[in-house]
C-alpha cells in the first residue's frame, strides 16, 4: 500500500511540475510578446526541458477479471418467469432464472408418442428379420432337395434306367429271332407234312402265317431298339440333364432372392433402429432443455446482469434484464464473478498500438469514485479489431484490451466506467514542444523557429508524444521560441518553398491551425460518442440495422460510408 501511495504521490508531483511549467512558459512567453513585435503577432512556445510522460488514455469498464458467464441454453427463444434480484449474493446451488418452459413439456408429450411408435416399429422390424431369415433357409433347403433329385434322377436314367431298357430291347429281339426261326423250323416239317397230307392246309397256313408274324416282332424289336438308342435316350438324356440344371439355376435364384430379402430387412431393421434412437435423442434433448430452464448458480457469488455490465453504447438503448423478458439462445444473462481481484477493459485505436506493449504500466481512475486512483498494468491486447466496432464503421478500427488492477478494492463493481492511463515512457529530462508546433515538410519533422526577424524551419528529430507533447530527441534546445502554428502551406512543397516566405505575415496558417486543433478535440469526443452508440446496441438492433445494411443498393452503401466518414472527420 505505501508503494502505491508512493507511485501516485511521485505522479502527482510530476503533473503539478509540468502544470507549473508550462504556467511559467506562457507567463515567459507572454513577457517577451509585448517587447517583440514577431512574437506579439504570433502564437508561440518556449522550448522546454524537464520531466515528460508519454501516456495514452482511453475510456473503459470494470469488470470483475474471474467470473463465470451464465448464458439462456434453451433453443428458439423464451421468456423469463422468474429472477434473481441484481446484487444478491448466492452459495452454489441457489436458483437464479427460470425460463419458461409450458411449450417444452407439450412437446415433451407429443415426443413421447414418437418414441412409442418408433419403438413397436422397431420391435416389428426385428421380428420381420427373423421370418425372413427362417424362410429363407427352408426356401434354399427346399431348392437344394429338389436340385440333388433332379441330379439322382439324371444319374439314375444314364446308369439304371436306360441300360435296363436297353438290354430288355435286346433281349426281346434275340427271343423274337429264336422264335422265329423255331416258327421257320415248324414251317418247314409242315410243308414237308403237308406234301405227305398228313396234315391239313390249314394247318400249314397257320404255321406261315406264324413266321410273317414272328417275323414282324423282330422288325418291331429292332425299330424299338433303334427308337431307345437315337431319340428316346437322348431325349430323356437331355430332360433329366436340363431339370438338374433348371434345378441349380433355381436354387442360386433362390438363394440371391434370399440374402437379397435378408439384407433388406436388415436394412429395415437399422432404419427402424436409428429412428427409434433419434426419438429417443429427441425426448432426451426435450428433457434436458426443460431442467435447462432453470438455472442455478455453480459457485458462491454476487449477481451481476449482463446488461448491466456491457459498456458503452447508446444511452438507454439496452432493455435491462426483468421478469417476462424474452431472451434467446446463447444470450448472456448473469456474470457471477468468482474471486475479488478486478480489471478494466478498454478499446485502444490502431494508431496507438505501435505504442502499447502488455506489462505497461496504467494508472486508473473511477468515475464513480472520485479521489481514488489505482494502478494495474496491460495483460493482454486483443489480435485482431473489435468485429462489433468496425461492422458499424469501417473506418474505425479499435482492439479490445484488458487491465489487470494491482489491488482489490471493495468499492469497485461490475460494470463501472473509468478511465485508464497507460504509461508509455517516462522521462526525467526530455525536450518537448507541443505537438502542433511540429509539422512534416516533405515528409521531414520540421518546426518553425523564431530568428527575432522571421520564423525559419528547422528539421527535427522526433520521439514519442501523449497527444499533447511530443519529445525532440534533436534539433532544439530548451528557450528557444517556436511557433505554434506552422503555415500548413508548406507541409509537402519543400523546406525551400516553405522558408521564403516568414511564418506570421498572414492569418491564414492561423486559421488552419486553430481548426486544425479544433477538430482533434471534437474527433475523439465524436469518435467515442458513436463508439458508445454502436456498443449499446442490442443484438436485434444489429440484426436489423445488418439486414437493412445488405439490402442497400452499392450507391447508398457509398452514400452510407460517406456519411460515417463525414461523422469522423
Amino acid at each position: 500500500m505505501i508503494d502505491i501511495l508512493k507511485k501516485n504521490l511521485f505522479k502527482i508531483i510530476a503533473v503539478v511540475l509540468l502544470i507549473v511549467l508550462i504556467g511559467m512558459v506562457v507567463i515567459n512567453t507572454a513577457s517577451k510578446k509585448s517587447s517583440n513585435p514577431l512574437l506579439s503577432n504570433n502564437i508561440t512556445f518556449k522550448v522546454q526541458r524537464g520531466p515528460l510522460i508519454i501516456s495514452v488514455t482511453e475510456s473503459g469498464t470494470i469488470k470483475a477479471r474471474e467470473q463465470i458467464i451464465l448464458k439462456s441454453e434453451v433453443e428458439g427463444r423464451t421468456s423469463i418467469l422468474s429472477l434473481i434480484p441484481e446484487g444478491t449474493r448466492v452459495k452454489k446451488g441457489d436458483l437464479l432464472v427460470e425460463l419458461d418452459s409450458s411449450s417444452l413439456l407439450d412437446n415433451k408429450i407429443d415426443q413421447e408418442i414418437r418414441v412409442q411408435n418408433a419403438e413397436a416399429s422397431f420391435i416389428r422390424a426385428r421380428e420381420n428379420l427373423a421370418v425372413v431369415e427362417n424362410q429363407a433357409e427352408s426356401d434354399i433347403d427346399k431348392a437344394e432337395l429338389k436340385l440333388e433329385f433332379a441330379d439322382q434322377d439324371l444319374e439314375k436314367y444314364i446308369e439304371g434306367d436306360y441300360p435296363n431298357q436297353l438290354k430288355e430291347a435286346q433281349a426281346r429281339i434275340t427271343l423274337t429271332k429264336e422264335e422265329l426261326t423255331r416258327a421257320k423250323e415248324q414251317l418247314k416239317w409242315s410243308v414237308k407234312l403237308s406234301e405227305k397230307e398228313y396234315i391239313s392246309k390249314t394247318e400249314l397256313e397257320a404255321d406261315e402265317l406264324a413266321v410273317t408274324r414272328k417275323a414282324l416282332d423282330l422288325e418291331l424289336t429292332e425299330n424299338d431298339l433303334n427308337l431307345l438308342e437315337n431319340f428316346t435316350y437322348k431325349r430323356n438324356f437331355r430332360q433329366f440333364e436340363s431339370d438338374a440344371k433348371q434345378a441349380g439355376m433355381a436354387l442360386e435364384r433362390t438363394t440371391r432372392k434370399s440374402k437379397a430379402d435378408i439384407i433388406q430387412a436388415q436394412a429395415d431393421l437399422r432404419a427402424r433402429e436409428s429412428e427409434f434412437k433419434r426419438q429417443k435423442d429427441k425426448l432426451e434433448k426435450i428433457g434436458e432443455q426443460i431442467i435447462k430452464t432453470k438455472i442455478y448458480a455453480p459457485a458462491d457469488g454476487l449477481v451481476i446482469y449482463a446488461t448491466s455490465a456491457k459498456r458503452g453504447g447508446w444511452r438507454g438503448s439496452t432493455e435491462p434484464l426483468d421478469e417476462g423478458q424474452d431472451v434467446r439462445e446463447r444470450q448472456e444473462l448473469i456474470y457471477l464473478p468468482t474471486a475479488s481481484a478486478m480489471k478494466a477493459e478498454v478499446n485502444i485505436h490502431e494508431t496507438n498500438l505501435k505504442k502499447i506493449n502488455p506489462g505497461l504500466p496504467v494508472t486508473i481512475t473511477v468515475d464513480a469514485l472520485p479521489g481514488k486512483i489505482f494502478t494495474g498494468h496491460v495483460t493482454h491486447i486483443a489480435p485482431l479489431p473489435d468485429a462489433q466496432s468496425m461492422w458499424m464503421n469501417p473506418d474505425l478500427k479499435v482492439y479490445n484490451t484488458d487491465i489487470f488492477l494491482d489491488s482489490n478494492d471493495e468499492a469497485l463493481r461490475t460494470g463501472m466506467s473509468c478511465k485508464a492511463q497507460i504509461i508509455i515512457e517516462k522521462y526525467n529530462d526530455a525536450i518537448f514542444v507541443p505537438i502542433q508546433a511540429v509539422l512534416r515538410v516533405a515528409g521531414e519533422p520540421t518546426v518553425y523557429v523564431s530568428n527575432s526577424k522571421s520564423f525559419e524551419p528547422r528539421k527535427v528529430k522526433i520521439g514519442l508524444d501523449n497527444n499533447m507533447m511530443i519529445r525532440i530527441l534533436s534539433g532544439l534546445k530548451a528557450g528557444e521560441i517556436v511557433l505554434l502554428t506552422p503555415p500548413l502551406s508548406s507541409a509537402g512543397i519543400g523546406v525551400e518553398a516553405s522558408s521564403d516566405k516568414p511564418a506570421g505575415q498572414t492569418s491564414e496558417p492561423r486559421v488552419q491551425a486553430d481548426d486544425r486543433d479544433t477538430e482533434k478535440k471534437e474527433r475523439p469526443r465524436n469518435r467515442q460518442h458513436q463508439r458508445e452508440g454502436r456498443e449499446n446496441m442490442t443484438d436485434e438492433q444489429r440484426k436489423k440495422m445488418r439486414e437493412k445494411y445488405e439490402k442497400m443498393t452499392p450507391e447508398e452503401r457509398e452514400k452510407l460510408k460517406k456519411q460515417f466518414r463525414g461523422k469522423n472527420n
